[in-house]
């Protein structure tokens, strides 16, 4: 399982951490769970994120599959909220489709974009850190201003301006 850790300064997007919890010693599918559990913990307590974007599960052939990364996702999501963080979630397309203009994009077309949007080597990185990543920035994407996210609405003409000294009307 991959993660990804940005820091936003003045509109811009800093890198904090990357990488992934190894979990292949694991045979035991519920120890695997406790482990993803507490390493979130472990990186909330350490870089004290503000919130947490996740890919949200995504339907496959493979229904064992599927179930066990729904788990994983709902365990992470559980250490998010165990410290009062909020959750959003973004279809894998969504990622894909801010990162890379294309929805379809492969793992390694989002791992490249993200290597030269955030000057970052991920020819040492995995393919789920990169992709924790791009949840991330799609986020930051998705709630800037001028984003395609939530758009505020204003009441009159004259709180808008008031909010928006420096646009022209």
């Amino acid at each position: 399982m991959g993660y990804g850790l940005i820091h936003i300064m003045d509109n811009k997007i800093k890198p904090l951490s990357i990488g992934v919890i190894k979990l292949d010693k694991y045979d035991d599918h519920a120890l695997r769970l406790k482990k993803i559990f507490e390493r979130m913990i472990g990186i909330i307590e350490e870089y004290k994120p503000d919130e947490l974007a996740i890919e949200a599960p995504f339907f496959g052939k493979n229904v064992q599959s599927m179930l066990k990364l729904g788990r994983a996702q709902g365990v992470a999501i559980a250490a998010a909220l165990s410290k009062n963080i909020p959750i959003t979630e973004y279809s894998p397309k969504k990622i894909k489709m801010a990162i890379t203009g294309n929805g379809n994009a492969s793992k390694e077309q989002v791992a490249a974009m993200l290597k030269q949007m955030l000057d970052i080597d991920t020819e040492k990185q995995y393919l789920d850190a990169t992709d924790a990543l791009g949840a991330a920035v799609c986020h930051h994407f998705q709630n800037k201003p001028g984003g395609s996210g939530a758009k505020k609405s204003y009441g009159s003409w004259k709180a808008f301006v008031n909010d928006n000294p420096k646009r022209k009307v």
